[in-house]
């Protein structure tokens, strides 16, 4: 009988994390989503575990608690943003978006990583952004902690190759989810939309898909990458 893995997937309640979760479960993965709500649940046919990666103490008693679960899989996908020009940004917000997006998945890669080096076995997916390759006005704390994600990984993947460990990023472009909507409104959707060479919004189903085959075991080789799925966004 083939072997069940367990995979944790941050954010996994909605929007990219939502669809994730719920394709590694259809994958015949055994999954954890996160959430931060106290009544939250994950997508059918997965468990549910409450953490607010914005407060330091709570995420690294979380991580002691994932460090006990034999996660093979790990999707790091929680993420904030707050756009605003840095004259005058607030301190607060730009560390609370390091907090979550750099320094919670430091702590989740840390405390899987020893069981994945003794099973021998390991793949971790961090989801970056396309701006962390490129980058926009409003976005320089956003940015600041998606190329940080980056570089962790990449290093990450370098320390931990010879372990059958793979460590990628991936980087959507513009996804439809409720996030995007609430930050860039209707009349930023329109107007990005234009600037897609698709012509599209991308939808998270799709997204997933890459992050399933990223973390799966047809995925033998590739270590070290992002790869960027942004309809085109990027190239211009």
């Amino acid at each position: 009988m083939p072997q069940v893995r367990t995979a944790l997937v941050t954010g996994g309640t909605r929007g990219i994390g939502a669809a994730t979760a719920a394709a590694l479960a259809r994958a015949g993965y055994r999954v954890i989503a996160t959430g931060t709500s106290r009544e939250g649940k994950g997508p059918d046919g997965c468990s549910y575990l409450r953490c607010d990666f914005s407060d330091l103490e709570a995420t690294e008693a979380f991580a002691a608690t994932v460090s006990t679960l034999e996660v093979s899989v790990l999707v790091n996908n929680a993420g904030v943003n707050v756009v605003g020009p840095l004259a005058g940004y607030e301190l607060k917000d730009f560390l609370r978006i390091q907090q979550v997006n750099v320094t919670a998945p430091f702590l989740l890669c840390r405390a899987v990583l020893p069981g994945m080096q003794k099973r021998r076995y390991g793949r971790i997916v961090n989801i970056t952004s396309i701006y962390g390759l490129v980058s926009r006005a409003g976005r320089s704390a956003y940015s600041t902690s998606k190329f940080g994600l980056f570089g962790l990984s990449r290093a990450l993947a370098l320390e931990v190759a010879q372990d059958n460990i793979l460590v990628n990023c991936l980087a959507p472009g513009i996804v439809e989810t409720d996030l995007t909507r609430h930050i860039l409104g209707d009349h930023g959707l329109s107007e990005i939309v234009t600037r897609i060479p698709v012509g599209r919004l991308a939808q998270p189903d799709e997204i997933a898909h890459y992050i399933a085959f990223l973390v799966s075991e047809e995925n033998t080789y590739l270590t070290g990458q992002q790869i960027v799925v942004d309809g085109g966004y990027t190239c211009g």
